[in-house]
């Protein structure tokens, strides 16, 4: 907080608003927060219980002082690094950059450096970088990827069975791991429903390749869903195909052939959306006037130079990188760490395709 918001700083010859004379010190923190210093420590490590405002003001302290804690000498003391390793296999980032950035969030409060790995998907590469982690004695690590589907838990390196290890939108194949994924099924009911209430009877579903979890799990709730409400496909089945737009204007094409009374599409993704929306506006027919189109990602990229602009399911990867991390500093702190598969729900984003 800054001077002026509740906090008054002033300097070693009593006047008000400057910081204390030299590099300010935990104890300065403390005294202008109002706290002991032992208090401020467990503040700014994240450690320990305290009110919420209690943190804020330390941190308002600290902002106000310009203070910088003494990584070598607080590692020294707690035997942290303050460091997390977030492994992916997303070296292009769609995935991954978002779950990063929730993953700080959480951590930068806490002051925790993250450390990102890329391993392209190569066990060799994933075990050159768990070993290169292991070796900057890491407190933690996550581990993410472009895919929903589970992958095997981390293994092979010496040491690692103490360092906990929390996997986010791929999860782990180990049931007493900690995994923090997307809700596809909750997911698929927003698309469904916001489809209906829109008054589409006749819904196709065209999605990526059958064997990608994301594929299998939206379509088989999309239908689960449809049924629920006394309906089917519009073609009588899913059709499965690419990732790609290319794929969306195929399909596009080929449901309108067996089922011209088609009224809505919804896709298992961006791409085969905006492929859609192609293949309907080179057709003559209107989006959403005679067919609404819903995509899932919403990948900003895709969504929104659509034409007309997709309405789509956001899985929230922030949310899963903010929740995987509050679930690994819960485990670095030995407190409620809590294995298994925790759900982040998705959101229904709606534009003018629907």
């Amino acid at each position: 907080m800054a001077p002026g918001k509740g906090l008054l700083v002033t300097s070693a010859a009593g006047v008000p608003g400057s910081p204390p004379a030299g590099r300010a010190r935990l104890a300065d923190v403390a005294a202008l927060a109002g706290v002991s210093v032992g208090t401020a420590s467990k503040a700014l490590s994240g450690a320990g219980r305290m009110r919420p405002e209690t943190r804020q003001r330390v941190l308002d302290a600290v902002e106000a002082l310009g203070f910088r804690p003494n990584q070598h000498a607080q590692s020294l003391h707690t035997g942290r690094s303050w460091t997390v390793g977030l492994m992916t296999t997303d070296g292009i980032g769609r995935f991954s950059t978002p779950v990063l950035l929730g993953a700080e969030d959480a951590l930068g409060a806490g002051k925790i450096s993250v450390l990102l790995c890329d391993t392209r998907g190569d066990a060799i590469r994933e075990q050159h970088h768990l070993r290169n982690l292991m070796d900057r004695r890491v407190d933690g690590i996550i581990v993410t990827g472009r895919r929903t589907d589970p992958r095997p838990p981390l293994t092979g390196i010496t040491g690692l069975e103490s360092v906990p290890v929390v996997y986010a939108l791929s999860p782990s194949t180990d049931p007493a791991d900690t995994s923090v994924v997307t809700d596809d099924q909750g997911g698929a009911q927003l698309a469904v429903e916001h489809l209906l209430s829109t008054g589409r009877t006749r819904v196709a579903h065209v999605t990526g390749p059958e064997h990608h979890a994301a594929a299998r799990d939206r379509a088989r709730h999309a239908v689960g869903h449809l049924r629920a409400a006394g309906l089917s496909p519009a073609t009588g089945r899913v059709h499965f195909g690419e990732w790609s737009e290319a794929w969306g204007r195929r399909a596009a094409d080929a449901v309108l052939r067996t089922a011209p009374d088609t009224d809505a599409f919804f896709c298992g993704n961006d791409q085969i959306a905006r492929g859609v929306t192609d293949a309907l506006r080179e057709r003559g027919a209107s989006v959403p006037e005679d067919i609404a189109v819903i995509g899932y990602d919403n990948w900003d990229t895709m969504a929104l130079a659509s034409r007309p602009p997709l309405t789509t399911i956001d899985m929230n990867l922030a949310e899963i990188g903010r929740v995987a991390a509050l679930q690994l500093l819960r485990a670095i702190d030995d407190a409620d760490a809590t294995p298994g598969v925790h759900t982040v729900p998705c959101r229904l984003v709606v534009r003018e395709s629907t």
